[in-house]
C-alpha cells in the first residue's frame, strides 16, 4: 500500500491533537524539573539498612519508569531490583524487601492488588501516585506516599514517574547521588524540546524518522544491557500514541533466534522499517554485532534507520533517546491521523472488567 506524503504543519497539529499532547511533549524538562523539586521533598520513613530487594509495581506508563531504572541502576545496584506487571508479587518480597508502588491513577486494578499483597507479606513501602487508593492504603498504613501532579495519560508523565524515585533511592543509600548527571540530562532535554518542536529544523531527526516509518511496521532494535527499557518505551510509545503497531528485540539475543526470521516472505519484509538503538557505552563485541545485524536486514527491510544517543553521562544518554521516541511517536500519530492522547480501546476494555 503506497503512502501518500503528508506535510507536517501546525494546523495541521492542531486539528489532530485537540487535546494538546504537542504541549505536553515540548514541556517534558520542566516536568523533569518540577519531579525533582517533588523528589528532594518527599517525605520518605522506609529502613533501608533492613532491604535485601526492591519490587516495583506498575503497568503501563506507569511501569516503565521502573524498566528505565532497572536497567540504569543495573550495575550500581547491590540488592535485586525487579519490575513486577501481575496482580501479584515474587515470592522474594517479605518483610526485608522494598515494594514500589507506582500507579499514576492511584487506582490501576493489577497494582493496588499487588499493593495488598505488600501489605500482607509485611513488606516496606514506598508509594509514588496522584492519589485514589494507593495514597488511601498509604495514609492507612503509614506508608511512604511521593504525591505527583494528576492530569496527564500516564504515559506522559515519565518525568513524574521516574525522577522522585531516583532522588528517593539516593537519598535512602541505595546509590550515589548524580547531581551532575541529572543537570546534563535537564540541559539536553531543554535543547532537545526546541529542536524537536521546530517543524522546520534540518536537526529535527524526530521528524524525519516519523516520515520514514509512516506506513511501515516498526521494529526497534537495541542492547539489552543498559537500553533494553529504552526499546521497550519506543514501542509503547507508537502504539499508544501513533496507534501503529510495533514490536522489537535484544541483542545479543535476537542474534541466536530471530536473524534467522529476515528470510521467507520478502514481500513483507520490504514493510518492515527498523530503527536501531545506538550507545556509544554499548559493549564492544555487541557493536560488532550491531554493524552485522545492520548489513543483513538492511538488503530486507523496507528501511533501516539509526537513533544514536548524545550526552556524556549514561542518564543524559538514556533519556535522549527515549525523548526522541517520544516525540517520533507524537509525529507519526499525526501523519497517521491520529488523536496522540485518547486510548479508546483500554479505555473500553477496562470498562467491560468493571463489569464482572
Amino acid at each position: 500500500m503506497s503512502i501518500t506524503p503528508v506535510k507536517m504543519t501546525f494546523d495541521k497539529i492542531r486539528k489532530s491533537d485537540p487535546a494538546d499532547m504537542f504541549r505536553c511533549v515540548v514541556d517534558f524538562p520542566l516536568q523533569v524539573e518540577e519531579a525533582l523539586r517533588i523528589g528532594a521533598g518527599a517525605s520518605l520513613s522506609v529502613a533501608s539498612d533492613s532491604v535485601r530487594s526492591i519490587v516495583l509495581t506498575g503497568m503501563g506508563g506507569s511501569a516503565i519508569a521502573g524498566d528505565l531504572l532497572r536497567s540504569y541502576l543495573a550495575e550500581e545496584l547491590r540488592i535485586p531490583f525487579l519490575v513486577n506487571r501481575s496482580y501479584s508479587l515474587p515470592g522474594l518480597v517479605d518483610r526485608n524487601s522494598l515494594v514500589i508502588v507506582s500507579s499514576y491513577s492511584g487506582n490501576t486494578e493489577e497494582t493496588i492488588a499487588s499493593y495488598r499483597d505488600a501489605i500482607r507479606r509485611k513488606a516496606a513501602v514506598l508509594c509514588i501516585t496522584t492519589g485514589g487508593e494507593a495514597e488511601r492504603l498509604a495514609s492507612k498504613h503509614g506508608h511512604s506516599c511521593i504525591k505527583v501532579p494528576p492530569g496527564l495519560q500516564p504515559r506522559a508523565a515519565l518525568g513524574y514517574s521516574f525522577f522522585p524515585l531516583l532522588l528517593a533511592l539516593s537519598r535512602m543509600a541505595f546509590i550515589r547521588p548524580r547531581p551532575a548527571d541529572i543537570s546534563e540530562t535537564v540541559a539536553a532535554l531543554k535543547k532537545k524540546s526546541q529542536i524537536y518542536a521546530d517543524l522546520k529544523s534540518p536537526e529535527n531527526n524526530a521528524l524525519q524518522m516519523a516520515k520514514r516509518l509512516q506506513g511501515k511496521l516498526p521494529v526497534i532494535y537495541s542492547a539489552s544491557d543498559r537500553f533494553d527499557a529504552v526499546n521497550v518505551r519506543w514501542r509503547e510509545q507508537i502504539c499508544e500514541n501513533s496507534k501503529h503497531l510495533a514490536f522489537g528485540h535484544v541483542l545479543p539475543e535476537m542474534n541466536h533466534n530471530e536473524i534467522i526470521g529476515w528470510k521467507v516472505d520478502r514481500e513483507l519484509l520490504k514493510k518492515i522499517g527498523v530503527v536501531m538503538l545506538r550507545d556509544v557505552g554499548t559493549h564492544p563485541r555487541v557493536r560488532v554485532r550491531e554493524e552485522i545485524t545492520k548489513s543483513i536486514i538492511r538488503k530486507k527491510a523496507s528501511v533501516v534507520l539509526e537513533a544514536w544517543s548524545e550526552g556524556t553521562s549514561l542518564l543524559a544518554r538514556t533519556f535522549s533517546l527515549v525523548y526522541t521516541g517520544d516525540w517520533v511517536s507524537y509525529y507519526l500519530a499525526i501523519l497517521n491521523n491520529e488523536d496522540p492522547t485518547p486510548v479508546k480501546v483500554i479505555d473500553y476494555l477496562k470498562g467491560e472488567l468493571a463489569k464482572d
